[in-house]
C-alpha cells in the first residue's frame, strides 16, 4: 500500500483526505453498514468498551465510514479532531451539552437559524443555562453581555439570512478575557471559503446537510475542534446516540470530493445575481456580503476566500407580495434547504424563523417582505428569469 502523505492542498485532501483502503484494495471509500463488531475474545471485548485499545465497538459512535469523514472534515477545517452527528442541529446540542453545565450562560448571536433560537429558548434553558442575544457585528455588546458564569460564545458567520459578517479575531479576544469557547457555525461557507479556527474559534459545528452534500439527499452534521473538547462531544453522542449513519457519512464523502468547485461556482453566480437584483426596480433592499456597500464586506474579504451563495433581498409590501413573488416563479425550489445543486426559495419569516415571536423577528432584522435565494449551479439567466417572472407580478 502507497504511503498517505498527510502535505497535500486541501482540494487534494477533500477527495483523498483521511481514508486507507481496506485489505480488498477497494479504490472509493467503503460503506460499512453494521450495526457491531465482532472480537476474538473476551478480553479484548472488554479493552474496547472501556477504550484501553482502539478499534470498533459499536456503530452509534465507531463505525470507519463515518470515522473517514470525521478526518477529512478536520482535515479541511485544520482542526485536530472531528465528530459527525445525525443533523447540524443535533451537533449544536452535543456541543451545548457535552461543555455546559447548568448555572453556566451563553452568549449568542440574535439572528443565528431559527432552529438554534427555538433550541436555545425552549429547551436549553430547561437545564438551568442561561442564554443571552446580542447583535452579531457590535463587539462592545458582546462584552456587555459578559458575566462570571459566561462559558460559550455562539454565532455563526455569514449569518441566516441576512448574510452579517462577525470579526471573529474580535470575538475570539472577547471570549478568550471571558474564558469563554467561541463555537461558530461554518455552514454558509464550509471549509472551502472559511476556517474560523484560524481565526480564533474553538469550535466550527456544521449542517452537512447543505453544502458538504450538496445535492439535497441525506441530514447530517459535524464539529470540529481539539481532540480535548471533541472527546467530551463523543462522549455526550455515545450516551445520547444523535450520530451519523455510515451511508450518509459515505453520501458527504463524495460531496466533499466536489465542494470546492461548487463553492465556487455557487458564488460567481450569487455574486453576479446581487448585482443584479440590486439594480432591480422592485427590489428595495439586497443582502449579500459580496456587495461593495455591505456593511461586512471588508471582513468577509479577510475572512473569507469567496462569498458564498446565499443572497437575500427585501420587496415592498410584506409577507403578501413576498409571497406572490415566490409563487410566481416556475423553476425555482421552493424549500427551505440551502446548499443544494437547485436553486431554492423561501420567505424566512414564515419558515426557517417562523417559531420566533415578532419580537424576536425584528431584533433579528427579519422583514416580512424579505425573500432569501440560495443560488445553485443551474444557468444563471435562468435563475434571474426566473425570480423576473416573480417580481413581474408586483
Amino acid at each position: 500500500m502507497k504511503n498517505k502523505d498527510t502535505s497535500y492542498q486541501q482540494e487534494t485532501n477533500a477527495i483523498r483526505g483521511g481514508y486507507q483502503p481496506t485489505h480488498e484494495n477497494e479504490h472509493s471509500e467503503a460503506l460499512f453498514l453494521t450495526s457491531s463488531y465482532v472480537f476474538d475474545s473476551a478480553e479484548m471485548a472488554a479493552q474496547s468498551f472501556s477504550n484501553e485499545i482502539e478499534g470498533n465497538v459499536y456503530s452509534r459512535y465507531t463505525n470507519p465510514t463515518v470515522r473517514c469523514f470525521e478526518r477529512r472534515l478536520a482535515m479541511l477545517e485544520e482542526g485536530e479532531q472531528a465528530v459527525a452527528t445525525s443533523s447540524g442541529m443535533a451537533a449544536t446540542l452535543a456541543v451545548i451539552m457535552a461543555l455546559l453545565e447548568s448555572g453556566d450562560h451563553i452568549i449568542c448571536s440574535r439572528d443565528v437559524f431559527g432552529s438554534t433560537r427555538v433550541l436555545m429558548d425552549q429547551y436549553i434553558i430547561k437545564f438551568g443555562v442561561e442564554v443571552s442575544y446580542v447583535p452579531l457585528t457590535n463587539l462592545s455588546a458582546w462584552q456587555d453581555a459578559v458575566t462570571t458564569n459566561t462559558k460559550m460564545f455562539f454565532c455563526e458567520t455569514p449569518s441566516n439570512p441576512l448574510s452579517e459578517i462577525a470579526d471573529l479575531e474580535g470575538l475570539s479576544q472577547i471570549a478568550k478575557q471571558a474564558d469563554a469557547l467561541l463555537v461558530v457555525d461554518n455552514c454558509f461557507c464550509t471549509p472551502a471559503l472559511q476556517k474560523p479556527l484560524k481565526w480564533g474559534a474553538d469550535i466550527v459545528v456544521h449542517s452537512a446537510t447543505n453544502y458538504i452534500d450538496g445535492q439535497g439527499r441525506a441530514p447530517g452534521g459535524a464539529a470540529v475542534g481539539s481532540a480535548q473538547l471533541m472527546d467530551q462531544i463523543q462522549g455526550f453522542l455515545r450516551a445520547a446516540g444523535p450520530t451519523m449513519s455510515p451511508f450518509n457519512a459515505w453520501i458527504f464523502l463524495k460531496g466533499l470530493e466536489t465542494l470546492s468547485l461548487r463553492m465556487k461556482a455557487h458564488s460567481a453566480s450569487a455574486s453576479a445575481l446581487a448585482l443584479w437584483l440590486s439594480q432591480h426596480p422592485k427590489v428595495s433592499k439586497v443582502f449579500f456580503a459580496g456587495l461593495a456597500d455591505h456593511p461586512g464586506h471588508s471582513l468577509a474579504k479577510k475572512q473569507q476566500t469567496d462569498f458564498g451563495a446565499v443572497v437575500s433581498f427585501v420587496v415592498e409590501g410584506g409577507q403578501k407580495a413576498a409571497w406572490k413573488v415566490i409563487d410566481a416563479t416556475q423553476m425555482i425550489s421552493l424549500t427551505a434547504n440551502l446548499g443544494d445543486a437547485k436553486t431554492t426559495i423561501v420567505h424566512p419569516a414564515t419558515t426557517t424563523h417562523g417559531r420566533l415571536g415578532a419580537e424576536a423577528l425584528v431584533e433579528a432584522g427579519i422583514e416580512q417582505g424579505l425573500i432569501r435565494i440560495a443560488v445553485g449551479l443551474e444557468d444563471l439567466e435562468d435563475i434571474k428569469n426566473d425570480i423576473d417572472l416573480g417580481l413581474s407580478q408586483l
